[in-house]
């Protein structure tokens, strides 16, 4: 009996050993529904596929409110190991010294091979600094597209094989299925940064000096071009009209897509899983509208979604544990997977060809729209926007643009407004570091 005991004690003991001897990995991350789910899948995954390190993903509120409380969290020293940041945020995390440990020399200390060069351009060149070291882990990476009601377009009499391909086109398109009966003809998830981020570098277009914030601190917005009133002037025409219909800040317009209300929409490729999985209608994926008379547009989309940051501070075992999480997440087939689940770019090249190669693309016709926006040559206007204060600056833009979208301001006066505004948060970031 004392030996049988024994061995028990032993075996619990060991057990207990193994359990204690795993590293835990905090991550800090913002995902809802079906993305959430997603994540955690991916660290189930993970976690399964090797018994040193455990990854324990928490959702910590919308983008804005994980960063606040990371940022809280990291003053108490008790920040997690893996912080999920949106685009918006990177300027700021870039500036945070001592707070990050750059994901490249992460895996390099590690052991791992990292290279930036494996990876889109327009992903690897936004989260890269300019010594060339990856800053942070390209995850989410997203950029914005069209989603159309194929269903709709059929009642409305238009052709289902192809969405509108111009801004024009859209306002004729809106016009016949509001004809026929349609309340919502389009709208707008996260508004700033289709209709004014995106959309510039779209059209090839400053949305701010110095490569849009790329280039220096000292950079300034540039939203009131004679292009950028026009369309801010069409789109309100479009809300005078009842053929654009405004549904809220960032994402929440989408459910208004899903749930058949509103035909059109641009927002986030990310939104594809949550289309696939809750839409009860036959709908199309397409490339951003633009204006045909504008030289160089289209041109590429801005990257959107977020990226994965290191927080400073952790045992090096727990580095080790997180470049071996992030070798895992670049593993092509875990790649392709994702991207084919959510929508969500593939970002290295091997794994867009490899979801090339599986036959995807042509099984789901425009799943691919994001990618190749992506892929085209970048030019100086439209290799991505990274400015400080970003966060205030979103809010300056939805602030203004609900002012248009309600017939009390033009919007020329808005647009001046976003400048003027959005250049007094830029400057207060410029003196906030480079005392």
């Amino acid at each position: 009996m004392h030996f049988k005991s024994f061995a028990l004690a032993s075996a619990v003991l060991a057990a207990s050993f193994g359990a204690q001897a795993q590293v835990e990995i905090q991550w800090w991350h913002s995902m809802t529904a079906v993305n959430n789910e997603w994540v955690n899948d991916l660290a189930k995954d993970f976690n399964a596929s090797q018994k040193d390190y455990r990854i324990v993903p928490t959702y910590k509120g919308a983008y804005d409110e994980s960063m606040t409380a990371a940022i809280a969290a990291f003053r108490a020293g008790n920040a997690p190991h893996i912080l999920q940041v949106f685009e918006v945020g990177t300027a700021t995390m870039m500036a945070s010294k001592g707070a990050i440990v750059p994901a490249g020399k992460v895996m390099k200390d590690a052991g791992f091979k990292f290279d930036p060069a494996a990876y889109i351009p327009a992903v690897a060149g936004y989260y890269t600094a300019p010594s060339g070291e990856m800053l942070s882990f390209p995850f989410n990476s997203s950029t914005t597209i069209f989603y159309f009601n194929k269903d709709a377009f059929k009642a409305a009499g238009l052709p289902t094989d192809k969405a509108p391909a111009t801004w024009p086109e859209v306002v004729s398109a809106a016009a016949k299925l509001k004809a026929s009966g349609h309340k919502c003809p389009i709208t707008l998830a996260w508004q700033n940064w289709t209709q004014l981020e995106s959309f510039s570098a779209w059209h090839n277009v400053e949305f701010a000096t110095k490569r849009n914030g790329l280039a220096g601190l000292d950079a300034r917005l540039a939203v009131n071009s004679p292009l950028h009133v026009r369309h801010i002037e069409n789109l309100a025409n479009m809300a005078k009209q009842g053929l654009f219909v405004y549904k809220g800040r960032s994402a929440t317009p989408q459910a208004s897509f899903t749930s058949g209300e509103c035909a059109m929409i641009t927002t986030s490729s990310g939104f594809y899983g949550d289309v696939a999985k809750n839409a009860k209608f036959a709908y199309g994926l397409a490339p951003l509208p633009y204006y045909p008379d504008v030289e160089g547009a289209p041109q590429n989309t801005v990257i959107g979604g977020a990226s994965l940051w290191v927080m400073s501070g952790k045992k090096p075992e727990e580095y080790k544990g997180i470049a071996t999480f992030f070798n895992y997440l670049s593993k092509p087939e875990v790649q392709s997977a994702s991207h084919k689940r959510t929508g969500y770019l593939p970002i290295t090249m091997a794994s867009f060809k490899l979801t090339e190669e599986s036959g995807f693309y042509k099984e789901k016709p425009g799943t691919d729209v994001a990618v190749n926006q992506m892929i085209r040559k970048v030019t100086d206007k439209s290799r991505g926007i990274r400015l400080g204060n970003y966060l205030q600056i979103r809010a300056i833009e939805d602030e203004e643009l609900e002012q248009v979208w309600a017939g009390k301001k033009t919007a020329k006066e808005a647009l001046d407004s976003i400048v003027k505004r959005g250049n007094e948060q830029l400057e207060r970031f410029q003196k906030a570091n480079t005392r």
